[in-house]
């Protein structure tokens, strides 16, 4: 279903020169050249700072929408000004993948550089689509909330986030995620975890991974939790455990297709609130970018929250 042209709001757009290692920057000549053929009234953001492109997104009228132009990390940093909440209207959100991973857009099926395809869905029917609140409750950044959109990951997936910075230059996007997670399982670690999943026990034991979901991929295209759905006011949880390196790897080649979750070292599940506690400091990553150690974190969804103007 389409709506009328006119709908479609002034758009700040919101673009992370350092996204894709710079490809949003080289790119954006071309991606420029579409918004003016469209005559979309927009007025460009250039930031390096997440909290300055907040901040300045912040300050705009209200009835000013955001195109992120970037990977998970740029849509993730704008967030408090685009969820709603009660009392407070967020503002509708377009995306335009020219990050590392892409992976929430990627679900979309939104390609790296399609930038006509990208605008031309600004003509259609906008999508409501939920969103995730983490509050941290131990260790680094105790206290803090953050908002995602698309998940996270604590243990040996945070793990493969920090290798990434090793990972030979050559290797980009998916290739350089898979090259971290291939030298990561060397250093495979499992910690006891306990998780709660709406005030009911979930699973307690060793693991070496927990992923909670409102996306379905991860690193460039790992389809951690192919079931989940955005917009069904649920959030996916998915536990590893208790796995040898063997295992681990097998079911890294599993994850690449989606068809790991009937393995018997899967733990999976759909629900409104987690909690995730470790009895280690245990690395965190919030839409791909790393939190530090955490031992306690509580996740819990929120329905319907983002408004996309081109899902």
């Amino acid at each position: 279903m389409s709506v009328p042209e006119s709908s479609v709001p002034p758009l700040a757009v919101v673009l992370n020169p350092n996204a894709g290692g710079g490809l949003a920057l080289r790119e954006w000549p071309r991606l420029e050249a579409e918004l003016r053929r469209r005559d979309q009234p927009f007025e460009l953001i250039l930031e390096d700072s997440g909290e300055d492109a907040l901040a300045r997104i912040q300050a705009l009228p209200p009835r000013i929408g955001v195109l992120a132009v970037g990977g998970d990390g740029t849509v993730g940093a704008l967030l408090p000004a685009l969820v709603s909440v009660p009392k407070r209207q967020g503002r509708p959100l377009a995306v335009v993948p020219l990050g590392t991973g892409n992976d929430f857009a990627g679900m979309l099926g939104l390609k790296t550089g399609h930038f006509a395809e990208a605008l031309d869905r600004l003509s259609f029917q906008p999508r409501d689509v939920d969103a995730l609140e983490v509050r941290i409750l131990e260790g680094d950044g105790a206290g803090r909330s953050h908002i995602l959109l698309n998940g996270l990951g604590l243990g040996f997936d945070a793990a493969v986030t920090a290798n990434m910075a090793r990972a030979p230059a050559r290797f980009q996007g998916f290739a350089r995620y898979a090259w971290s997670a291939v030298a990561t399982v060397r250093e495979l670690h499992l910690a006891e975890v306990q998780i709660t999943l709406d005030g009911q026990h979930f699973y307690d034991g060793p693991s070496p991974i927990v992923a909670v979901m409102n996306g379905t991929r991860y690193g460039g295209g790992f389809q951690i939790s192919p079931r989940s759905d955005p917009r069904d006011g649920l959030l996916n949880v998915v536990a590893g455990g208790p796995v040898n390196r063997l295992q681990l790897m097998g079911l890294m080649l599993r994850v690449l297709r989606g068809t790991h979750l009937d393995q018997p070292q899967v733990h999976t599940a759909q629900g409104q609130e987690v909690t995730v506690r470790w009895d280690a400091p245990t690395p965190l990553h919030l839409d791909g970018d790393l939190h530090g150690q955490v031992t306690a974190i509580r996740v819990r969804v929120l329905k319907g929250a983002v408004r996309l103007l081109n899902a």
